[in-house]
């Protein structure tokens, strides 16, 4: 059966076709490193993460790209307010993110490019843009007309007369042709302190969105398989990654983009004057295992809200002990025929549900049926090896018990 993901561009399901046989590039919006990561963030790594594992699983050979952001207005602030260097600060933050990424079981991904070590090829970027009459330069930037770009909007399904200025862009009337264009450069400014680059272009820093277009196009080439990233960055980060990527090259920037939903936290959006904000090292420090946190942001489909609460966060622990003693259990059992009858369709049935757009809900329906037919039936070595082989999608550490 053909692997089938949901396209946020076309809005449906399409069969996945890699750009090179058995292997498949994918680019994973990375970590912004001014704070430690958050539950939320989290989801979007762990859904990565079994998108990656699932493509390895049937076989492909995963290229897997995931950008550090270490020069942003964020982390400019927040080295500022500590009176240490921007280096300084992110490398603090990039550590505590590499080994939360450890902590998780999350598969490392195949490069993790720094903003601040790429700029060459930002500038590269501009440079042509720029040539092609897609940008102009202004006193305090260098700006990208989004209405020379056709189809700019189509990703978020907007309407180009009804956008507005987009996030981390800094609106200056005077300095803009319009509203919503955004900026690919910043020139320097005297609260951005000793941050900048001397460039061409004279003193500044890149903007946003120019990072990742850079960077993909380094580790991936002009076209990706995959992009993936919450629906957060939809619109406009993603929506500005397509329009720059696109006019640069004359080439299709992504084949298919991949989005998961927001999480929420009892039902809300997380949120510190909530009080129901949590980093990842929060939860952990409560008592809660890496293995059931992560069982929990896996649990639900991608593209489906995931409502954290911390009785399913208990309920996920029960479930993670639950599959640990069926482990336990048939590692030193025997197999049988009906056994052998129970693996064949487990195998089937998983492969059936992660092919249809990573229904991870169904497949760990079908793998709770296995674990109690087998329960009932009797099983050894090979009900024990099905199940590490299922792990290697949903990287529980079952292959350790």
């Amino acid at each position: 059966m053909a692997i089938k993901f949901y396209n946020t561009l076309s809005r449906k399901k399409e069969i996945f076709k890699a750009i090179s046989p058995k292997k498949a590039g994918i680019y994973t919006c990375g970590p912004t490193v001014y704070d430690y990561a958050h539950i939320g963030n989290f989801r979007a790594y762990v859904f990565a993460d079994i998108l990656r594992r699932y493509l390895e699983y049937r076989g492909y050979k995963v290229r897997q790209v995931m950008n550090i952001t270490d020069v942003d207005d964020k982390t400019i602030k927040g080295s500022q307010q500590q009176g240490i260097r921007l280096k300084e600060h992110t490398e603090k933050y990039t550590k505590a993110f590499l080994e939360d990424i450890k902590t998780m079981n999350i598969v490392p991904a195949t490069a993790y490019p720094r903003a601040t070590e790429h700029v060459k090829e930002m500038v590269g970027l501009i440079k042509i843009l720029l040539k092609k009459g897609y940008a102009y330069k202004t006193k305090d930037g260098i700006y990208y007309k989004i209405s020379k770009f056709r189809d700019y909007g189509k990703l978020a399904g907007l309407d180009l007369k009804g956008l507005k200025a987009g996030a981390r862009v800094k609106v200056d009337d005077y300095s803009k042709e319009n509203l919503s264009d955004f900026a690919l450069w910043k020139f320097w400014d005297p609260a951005d302190g000793n941050i900048y680059w001397e460039t061409e272009f004279g003193k500044g820093r890149p903007g946003w969105h120019i990072e990742c277009s850079a960077m993909s196009m380094k580790y991936l080439g002009k076209t990706i398989d995959i992009h993936s990233g919450g629906v957060d960055l939809i619109f406009p980060h993603h929506q500005n990654e397509i329009a720059q990527s696109e006019a640069a090259t004359g080439k299709r920037f992504v084949n298919c983009w991949m989005h998961n939903e927001h999480l929420l936290v009892n039902g809300q959006k997380m949120s510190k004057s909530l009080g129901n904000f949590y980093t990842l090292r929060d939860v952990l420090k409560m008592g809660y295992s890496p293995v059931a946190v992560r069982y929990l942001l896996l649990s639900t489909h991608y593209r489906e809200r995931l409502n954290f609460t911390f009785d399913g966060l208990e309920a996920a622990k029960n479930t993670v002990e639950k599959i640990s003693n069926f482990m336990k259990n048939v590692k030193n059992g025997e197999d049988n025929k009906k056994t052998a009858a129970a693996i064949k369709r487990v195998r089937s049935e998983f492969a059936r549900h992660m092919d249809n757009d990573l229904s991870i809900s169904e497949a760990l329906k079908a793998v709770f049926e296995f674990i109690n037919t087998v329960n009932r039936v009797g099983g050894g070595k090979k009900a024990y090896e099905t199940m590490v082989g299922f792990d290697g999608v949903l990287g529980l550490g079952l292959g350790k018990i």
